[in-house]
């Protein structure tokens, strides 16, 4: 990983990280407000290439510092696939179990098959995580880890502020998250509720940010982390269409 000097720390170093943060605010604003359902593959995947590009070819990442080589894809999927599996496990049992089988009554998910077919196979993987992965999983961490103080920390401190920034990424589409679930909105005040929504979500998903993170240091392939969010989204709004219909 290339580290700036202590000369080089200025603000027109930060610059490139800058954009990129710029680039994430507005699309984050344009794909939850503006852009219709249609438009948010086509839209994040560009925006995709869009951080990538600025990373490569103002900031001197390379694929490898991204996490982005071919060289380690198949370290990447290996992990992931394999913690994955004992995800997709225990989300199974949860729809099995009565205790937990609430959890999964989302009405989001009473949609047509094939609605919910696109989402599975299309939209979450190539419109959401593909854009949060590369992004907050790989552009982001390297570039503040080369903005910070070199040592055994400095990997540990980008993967942070990726976290942080990426629970912040959540507010928006957090907002009517309460709403969804019957079980959870009932009695409970609407303000509250979406203000509980809000901060539950953007604290989780920092949270899991991390763990997300080790998982791509691990394997040094964004691959990893990628194949784990994809299991965790998809299988999880499948299960959700699964109980509205049957259980």
């Amino acid at each position: 990983m290339a580290v700036l000097r202590p000369e080089e720390r200025n603000l027109r170093a930060f610059g490139p990280l800058g954009v990129v943060l710029g680039v994430l605010l507005a699309s984050n604003l344009v794909a939850n407000l503006v852009v219709p359902d249609w438009a948010y593959v086509p839209w994040n995947m560009a925006v995709t290439v869009v951080v990538v590009s600025i990373a490569i070819r103002r900031d001197g990442e390379s694929t490898a510092s991204m996490g982005l080589s071919r060289r380690r894809l198949g370290a990447g999927l290996a992990l992931g696939g394999a913690v994955s599996a004992v995800l997709a496990a225990v989300m199974v049992a949860g729809l099995l179990i009565p205790a937990t089988r609430d959890v999964f009554m989302d009405d989001r998910a009473d949609v047509p098959f094939w609605e919910m077919a696109y989402k599975v196979f299309i939209e979450v993987p190539l419109g959401t995580v593909l854009l949060e992965e590369v992004a907050f999983r790989g552009v982001l961490p390297a570039m503040v880890a080369k903005r910070v103080e070199h040592g055994p920390r400095s990997q540990l401190t980008a993967d942070a502020v990726a976290a942080v920034l990426f629970g912040l990424w959540h507010i928006l589409p957090s907002l009517s998250l309460g709403d969804a679930n019957d079980e959870i909105a009932q009695g409970v005040d609407p303000l509250a509720l979406q203000v509980g929504g809000v901060v539950v979500s953007v604290v989780v998903t920092a949270v899991v940010a991390m763990g997300l993170s080790w998982m791509r240091n691990r394997s040094d392939s964004v691959a990893a982390p990628a194949v784990l969010h994809a299991t965790s989204n998809s299988l999880g709004s499948a299960l959700a269409w699964i109980a509205q219909r049957v259980l």
